[in-house]
């Protein structure tokens, strides 16, 4: 799939993923470790806030978040009619150099292909100011595949796999990272990475 056909499945799924999605699992519980290793009152980008349920209403005021669908920033400013919400592609993140405190990720990055994985990362650091966090999904597996009837429609899924995600951070300028695992929106085990500039 192309990057216009991504955005085209995510307009097509993204209330069923909402509504599928469990609001209280473990990963949005990250966030107050994330928030923990911030500044007081942080500026955050949520990157791929979809409806804004799992991260952006758990975010400080002035939280942007950020989608590829025109569908899922419809159903965040429902959901966080407060927040700043801006259509862009992660790879050219339409965001100031060194003017966000943290980045959140969830579930996002492997919707882009593998190849530009790099990209997203060097974005993430160029935005972050020194010290800066992001805290994103660390997938598993190596893969590039379309899941055909996937929330009822088809969607683009792209790894490098864990160790190559931890190294192309390392690449990007993050120096300290941990990881940690929690419940997933639905309902399965993910691990996260914090990584800090």
């Amino acid at each position: 799939m192309d990057r216009n056909d991504v955005r085209r499945a995510w307009d097509e799924v993204a209330a069923t993923y909402a509504a599928r999605r469990d609001p209280d699992g473990s990963d949005a519980d990250l966030i107050g470790d994330l928030l923990a290793a911030l500044p007081d009152s942080p500026t955050v980008l949520d990157v791929g806030c979809g409806d804004g349920a799992r991260t952006l209403a758990n975010l400080p005021a002035g939280a942007v978040g950020l989608d590829f669908s025109r569908r899922g920033l419809e159903l965040a400013a429902e959901t966080v009619p407060d927040a700043r919400l801006v259509q862009g592609d992660m790879t050219a993140l339409p965001v100031a150099d060194s003017s966000v405190d943290g980045v959140t990720a969830y579930h996002a990055v492997f919707h882009v292909p593998r190849a530009r994985h790099p990209d997203v990362y060097r974005e993430f650091a160029r935005v972050l100011r020194p010290g800066g966090v992001a805290l994103l999904t660390l997938p598993s597996g190596d893969f590039e595949t379309v899941r055909r009837g996937w929330m009822g429609g088809s969607m683009f899924f792209s790894s490098p796999g864990r160790r190559a995600t931890l190294d192309q951070l390392a690449a990007a300028g993050f120096d300290e990272i941990r990881t940690e695992t929690a419940d997933d929106p639905l309902g399965s085990a993910t691990e996260f990475a914090f990584a800090r500039l």
